[in-house]
């Protein structure tokens, strides 16, 4: 159900374009004068507003410029009994969607509305959706474990209930979650994702929740925030286990009552969204580490879905071969390479690590270096050593996986320091001298880091 406020300081105008509009199942807000209207604005999600030029200590058009300024998403339909043609081009060129005099025709009315509505819709769809274009548009498998995956879909995405996503890398988490906001009434309002993982702790708070102008140095105006841009849609909360305690109380809160305060704002703003969120991680293991709050987690997990590895559904290898065979064929006059049945079974029996994300930039990858038509077992594994020699690199860096940035540059320091003073069998002159500092500096540090120094 779409917002809608009216602006005007005529009561009778109010009534009658409130009376319309909740006819056609709008909520409709209503404001005596400009500064009224703004401080609704702050505190509600609106999708359209009729605004009356001749207003009261703020004019109609600075309340335009203000909406425009702030609000560019919003639609304005501006309204006035002394309509002049000026006036009308000003309104037009400062963002408005129309222009309508008094006396209001019924007609009218609804037809601009809905057709403001739908632009407005039309934004945001192609604000939120403009990075999944190039993304996979469809769940490949006939597994037991993807058809149970689907009945959950089925089941769960007509409600609002809030669902968790479990499963590893690369497994298609983010995937399911526009499934089922596809296939839920909430199909053509905004997607939104965020991934907790990919922002700072210190900015994770005004990413979600936004900030008013002036609220911190670089501040400069005010921003809504992926709760209030994901209103009447979906909020997808990606890899949540990596938010911070504190970051985890405040997304608590905001779920449980649909309402949150932007950073320096005042005004408590609510909003209806759905909730879908996913993770890599052991929660339970998390809640028992004290790294996940076990509240937030039962509000999540209405409906748990878990997807498997691609090493446990290796019967959907074929398909997925297929389908990205045909993605990627670079030659669109002849038909997609395919692979021979020796090479596949050494597919079916690779590990995957990478899971269905290492698949697919396997078939990318071969289509490209390879001019066969028919891939032979060879050529698989020729290509397969090469992507793990690549992942022998980065497997350097896993012990630093899950932790914040200060531990994995103390991990980092203790270990370099260690192989140092192992290579100077721990002289600490020698030592200090390789590492180009003071030798008092290296005491310090190995006291630090608790080094054993064995003579």
């Amino acid at each position: 159900m779409s917002t809608v406020l009216i602006i005007d300081d005529e009561p009778g105008i109010r009534t009658v374009l409130t009376d319309i509009l909740e006819d056609e199942n709008y909520t409709v807000l209503s404001a005596g004068d400009g500064f009224e209207g703004l401080s609704i604005l702050k505190e509600t999600a609106v999708d359209v507003v009729f605004l009356d030029i001749w207003l009261p200590n703020m004019g109609g058009i600075d309340v335009l410029k203000k909406i425009k300024n702030e609000y560019p998403e919003i639609e304005v339909i501006v309204i006035s009994g002394h309509a002049n043609i000026d006036i009308a081009v000003k309104a037009v060129k400062l963002g408005a969607f129309d222009f309508l005099e008094k006396p209001l025709s019924l007609e009218k009315i609804v037809t601009v509305t809905s057709n403001a509505i739908k632009l407005e819709s039309l934004k945001k769809e192609n604000t939120y959706l403009k990075d999944s274009l190039f993304m996979e548009d469809r769940i490949i498998g006939e597994s037991e474990g993807i058809k149970k995956i689907w009945e959950r879909i089925h089941q769960s995405a007509p409600s609002d209930a809030k669902i968790l996503i479990t499963g590893d890398n690369g497994t298609g988490k983010e995937l399911i979650a526009r499934a089922i906001h596809r296939h839920s009434t909430r199909a053509e309002r905004p997607f939104v994702e965020v991934n907790c993982a990919a922002i700072p702790d210190t900015l994770l708070e005004s990413e979600l929740f936004g900030h008013e102008k002036g609220s911190f140095t670089s501040a400069v105006s005010r921003r809504k925030g992926k709760f209030e841009l994901a209103h009447t849609g979906t909020l997808f909360l990606d890899e949540i286990a990596d938010m911070s305690l504190s970051a985890q109380a405040k997304v608590l809160r905001a779920i449980q009552e649909m309402k949150f305060e932007r950073i320096g704002g005042e005004q408590s703003i609510s909003v209806d969204v759905r909730i879908i969120a996913a993770t890599n991680k052991n929660i339970q293991e998390e809640i028992a580490k004290g790294r996940f709050r076990e509240d937030l987690y039962y509000r999540l997990n209405v409906v748990p879905i878990h997807v498997p590895s691609l090493k446990e559904r290796t019967e959907d290898i074929k398909l997925l071969i297929d389908y990205f065979m045909d993605r990627f064929n670079t030659n669109p006059d002849l038909p997609p390479k395919t692979i021979s049945p020796d090479g596949l079974e050494t597919l079916k029996h690779y590990s995957w690590p990478g899971n269905i994300r290492e698949l697919k930039n396997f078939i990318e990858r071969i289509n490209i270096m390879t001019d066969e038509n028919v891939i032979q077992k060879d050529t698989v594994i020729h290509f397969l050593n090469e992507a793990s020699r690549t992942d022998e690199k980065d497997n350097n860096f896993k012990e630093f996986d899950g932790m914040k940035l200060n531990e994995a540059k103390e991990l980092f320091e203790r270990t370099f320091l260690i192989r140092k003073l192992k290579k100077h069998r721990y002289n600490i002159s020698r030592t200090a001298e390789d590492l180009g500092i003071y030798p008092s500096n290296l005491h310090g540090k190995i006291k630090k880091f608790g080094i054993e120094i064995k003579r």
